[in-house]
C-alpha cells in the first residue's frame, strides 16, 4: 500500500510504527503538551528520528467524556499543524477525525491516510440532528480523494447481544461495504479492533487475547491500545505509566503479524519491534 510518498509493504513480517500527534488541550494522554505551533513540530521532529514511519494527528480528543469542538476549531488546529508537517518532514501524515468536513479539508490539504474512529459507519449510526454537518459521507470523501482509509471497530454502547468477536467482526464488514460501495477498494483499507472504544475492560482483554482472529479478513491491521485504560486498569497506573503495558501489547501484535502499531513513545516501540521481529527471524530459519 503506498502511503504519500512511502510504500508499506504489509506481508506480515514487519511492523510499523505510527506515532501520535495530539493538538489538543484535552487529550486523555498528553493534553495540551503540543497545543503550540513549535512543540508540535519539535515532537514530530522527534518521533520521525526515533522512526516513526507515518504521524496521526488529531485535533479533538475522543477520550471518555471528551469535550466535542466545532468542525470551525477542529479544522483549524488540523490544518495548520498538517501544513507546516508537510513542509518540513516527508514523512506519511494521517489524520483521526470521525467528522467528514474535517477529513475533507485534511485530504485536501496533503494528507496522506483517513483515520476514522467510527469506520466510516458514522452517518448510519447517527441521525443528522446528532451531527452539525451535511453533505457527502465520509467514506465517499475518502473515496472522492483516492486516499487509503484505516477504519476502526467501534459502537455507541458496549452492548454485543452476538457475543464480542462476532460483533465486531460483523460492524468490521459493514465498513468495509460501506467503503466500497463508495468506490474505496478493499486494498486501501486498513482495520483498528478499536481498543478503549464501544467495550467494557473485560472486553478489551479479550481483544488482545484475540488479535489472530482478525488476520481472518487478510487485510493490515493496526492496534492502536498505547496508554489506553486497559493498561491502566490492569496495572492500576496513571496515564504516564503505561509504557511497559503499552510495549507489551506493541510485541504482541508482532508477534500476531499485525502491520501496524500507533504508539506515543516512539522510541521505545521501535526498538522493541526490532527485537523482536529478529527473534521470529530466526524462529521462521529453524530446520
Amino acid at each position: 500500500m503506498k502511503i504519500g510518498q512511502k510504500d508499506f509493504e504489509f506481508d506480515g513480517k514487519h511492523t510499523y510504527v505510527m506515532g501520535i500527534l495530539n493538538v489538543t488541550p484535552d487529550s486523555f494522554s498528553d493534553g495540551g503538551k503540543f497545543r503550540e505551533m513549535d512543540g508540535a513540530l519539535r515532537h514530530v521532529e522527534e518521533m520521525v528520528e526515533d522512526g516513526a514511519d507515518i504521524i496521526d494527528v488529531g485535533g479533538e480528543s475522543t477520550r471518555p467524556g471528551y469535550q466535542a469542538i466545532s468542525i470551525r476549531e477542529e479544522t483549524a488546529r488540523v490544518i495548520s499543524v498538517l501544513e507546516e508537517m508537510k513542509k518540513r518532514f516527508d514523512v506519511p501524515v494521517s489524520v483521526d477525525t470521525y467528522k467528514a468536513s474535517v477529513m475533507d479539508a485534511a485530504l485536501s490539504a496533503g494528507a496522506d491516510l483517513a483515520n476514522d474512529i467510527w469506520g466510516l459507519r458514522y452517518e448510519t449510526l447517527f441521525s443528522q440532528e446528532e451531527r452539525e454537518w451535511g453533505g457527502d459521507t465520509m467514506a465517499e470523501v475518502v473515496a472522492r480523494h483516492h486516499k487509503p482509509v484505516c477504519i476502526m471497530q467501534n459502537r455507541r454502547a458496549a452492548i454485543y447481544h452476538e457475543g464480542l468477536l462476532p460483533g465486531m467482526m460483523a460492524d468490521m464488514e459493514e465498513s468495509i461495504r460501506i467503503g466500497e460501495g463508495a468506490g474505496i477498494s478493499r486494498e486501501q483499507m486498513i482495520l483498528d479492533p478499536g481498543v478503549g472504544f464501544g467495550k467494557t475492560y473485560e472486553h478489551n482483554l479479550q481483544v488482545l487475547s484475540h488479535l489472530g482472529d482478525f488476520k481472518a479478513f487478510h487485510m493490515p491491521l493496526l492496534l492502536a491500545a498505547s496508554r489506553k485504560s486497559v493498561i491502566g486498569l490492569t496495572l492500576d497506573l496513571p496515564v504516564t505509566e503505561r509504557e511497559e503495558g503499552t510495549l507489551v501489547t506493541t510485541v504482541q501484535a508482532v508477534q500476531s503479524g499485525w502491520q501496524m502499531v500507533r504508539v506515543h513513545d516512539v522510541k521505545k516501540s521501535v526498538r522493541a519491534i526490532r527485537m523482536m521481529e529478529k527473534i521470529l527471524e530466526y524462529g521462521y530459519s529453524m530446520p
